[in-house]
């Protein structure tokens, strides 16, 4: 959702890429994981790859939630720490 500010005459507007729901984060408004966008970028995956392979994001929402990433990076990694814990006893 878009928030609008008025500062003078110059109009800001902000807008959420990444929303926490169900315990995870989400690119916002999607059924798309932060962590899938996150890995391909750690990856070295270019954002119009990974717009390729997640086809229902616009390249704004990818640039969005990887900007998220890079500003909240060590809450992010903590989280992916998490997933990963999660991956390896659900395998064994």
């Amino acid at each position: 959702m878009a928030a609008v500010a008025k500062i003078g005459k110059a109009v800001l507007m902000q807008h959420e890429y990444v929303e926490m729901r169900n315990g995870g984060y989400y690119v916002a408004g999607s059924r798309v994981s932060l962590a899938s966008i996150i890995y391909e970028y750690r990856d070295g995956a270019a954002v119009e790859t990974i717009r390729q392979n997640f086809p229902t994001l616009s390249l704004e929402r990818i640039h969005g939630a990887i900007a998220f990433y890079l500003g909240h990076q060590q809450e992010v990694e903590a989280y992916l720490s998490e997933l990963e814990k999660k991956w390896d006893e659900l395998q064994r």
